[in-house]
């Protein structure tokens, strides 16, 4: 694999392009759009929409479906979500790329960290320029590049955006299943780690809210009469947590209790949220197991137990159509004077979603950052230019064969 004439071409052009990739994320970053903040969702969609039409594609928004989400008294409740943005260029074309970032971030609209500040040493600092408006920047610019190159007639591409990846997913899952299932390379644009490593196999998750109902009474005159669903969540915390350390890799993490009143009450509700990690099929069917056993034995009488949730992104191993994916894209960074690398991760993203589908993906291609999640959430600026460029030298690769997205898709499937 070595770098041609046209692809030389492709890279110039992202080159050129360094400090537009960087100020448009920087502008959509300093939009909020938590992923419950339907205005700033789509006030941040249309300005991706806008960015999107640049490009000789399709561009439309998706409608997602609706979720249910678990109130603190214990009530499911119906949610809405915002529309998911899908660019399509090629889809009759033999080889077909699926591109995936999510346009929401962790950050609700009251949050104190709203912009973007460049920090002494350069980094800049804002709610989510890592993760991942700077991820959907470098992706649009790969693209945008690769209209370049004379072999791109070969190569189809699908680019979803979608509105919900920060709390799993919910509404567009259907639409990655649909798109793992009928493309035959993905790659996603979620940060590197903080010194440029990829991710590499990915444990699985699952959110869980087990309803915990007892009957109220007055904690002074008729304590016993009644059953107390806060005492019966913490019993229930407690069996929770002590699942961790029983079988290797899969955690149990408690990450909430609420319900209860006033202090003279007996507490009729509790919720128990809790989220758990697995690194394979079989881990999450145990662990699945034992939750299903706490949820079906009431901790003392007079207690009922509703559990909600589940599985939300399956595991992704590190199988031989990933191990051939990453060799290639390391071979790509080679090129480019890039060193890549990769570990697993306890993390999960869309690229769970992907592969579970039947994809072969890398799902660490934005930009080079940190601490996000936080208000200290960073990204790098040269590593804008640097990311699309691997991206566009990827869809080059692959639309030339030298990078065989049909063998790695083939390779997927025989491991499924």
């Amino acid at each position: 694999m070595r770098i041609l004439p046209p692809d030389q071409t492709v890279l110039d052009h992202v080159a050129a392009r360094g400090p537009a990739i960087v100020a448009r994320a920087v502008e959509w970053a300093n939009v909020n759009s938590g992923s419950r903040n339907a205005a700033g969702l789509d006030a941040v969609l249309h300005l991706l929409e806008a960015e999107a039409r640049r490009l000789p594609a399709e561009v439309v928004r998706v409608p997602t479906a609706g979720s249910t989400t678990v109130a603190d008294d214990g009530s499911v409740r119906a949610e809405a979500h915002a529309d998911a943005l899908r660019i399509t260029a090629r889809p009759d074309a033999p080889v077909q790329v699926v591109l995936t970032g999510h346009y929401d971030t962790v950050f609700p609209a009251g949050s104190a960290f709203q912009s973007v500040t460049t920090r002494p040493d350069g980094a800049l600092n804002g709610p989510g320029i890592a993760d991942m408006k700077g991820g959907i920047s470098v992706l649009l610019a790969a693209l945008e590049a690769f209209e370049l190159h004379p072999e791109r007639e070969r190569v189809g591409w699908t680019v979803l955006l979608s509105p919900d990846e920060e709390i799993g997913s919910p509404a567009s899952a259907p639409l990655l299943a649909e798109l793992g299932a009928r493309g035959h390379l993905g790659l996603t644009y979620e940060p590197s780690l903080p010194d440029g490593t990829l991710a590499g196999a990915r444990k699985g998750s699952g959110n869980y809210h087990l309803v915990v109902t007892g009957k109220a009474a007055h904690a002074g005159r008729a304590f016993h009469e009644g059953a107390n669903a806060v005492a019966g969540a913490a019993v229930l915390a407690a069996r929770l947590h002590a699942l961790n350390g029983l079988r290797e890799g899969v955690t149990v993490n408690v990450a909430k209790i609420s319900g209860g009143g006033p202090l003279n009450v007996v507490a009729d509700n509790a919720v128990v949220r809790f989220n758990v990690r697995v690194p394979d099929a079989a881990a999450a069917a145990w662990i699945e197991d034992q939750v299903r056993a706490l949820a079906g034995e009431p901790p003392f009488p007079g207690l009922t137990l509703a559990l909600h949730g589940g599985m939300t992104r399956p595991p992704k191993p590190m199988d031989a159509s990933q191990t051939a994916l990453f060799e290639a894209v390391r071979e790509a960074g080679a090129l480019l004077g890039q060193s890549i690398a990769w570990k697993p991760s306890g993390g999960v993203c869309e690229g769970n979603n992907l592969h579970a589908a039947g994809l072969p993906n890398i799902d660490t291609l934005g930009v080079v950052g940190g601490d996000i999640h936080s208000d200290q959430e960073f990204a790098w600026p040269a590593s804008f230019v640097e990311r699309a460029q691997l991206s566009a030298l990827i869809l080059c690769k692959v639309a030339s064969g030298e990078i065989d997205a049909l063998k790695l898709k083939q390779l997927r499937l025989e491991t499924a």
